[in-house]
């Protein structure tokens, strides 16, 4: 943690165990449901790709798209 703190100036959250069984957690769904939403634009199904940059920059069309979708 202290790693990632000092490199990368990110705070971890590490979730305690759960005593009583069973619980969700209260973030994880959300990046299920982005990565859920990025695979309905049929550019991002697959690796179409040659370039990390060209598949980084239609990412950025795809969540820009969602993103103006939820304003309006």
């Amino acid at each position: 943690m202290k790693f990632v703190d000092e490199t990368l100036g990110l705070v971890l959250h590490i979730s305690t165990k759960i005593k009583d069984g069973w619980a969700v957690l209260s973030k994880p769904w959300v990046v299920e449901r982005s990565f859920a939403w990025l695979g309905r634009f049929r550019r991002l199904s697959k690796d179409f790709e040659i370039l990390t940059g060209t598949a980084e920059n239609m990412i950025r069309i795809a969540t820009l798209e969602k993103t103006l979708a939820n304003c309006g």
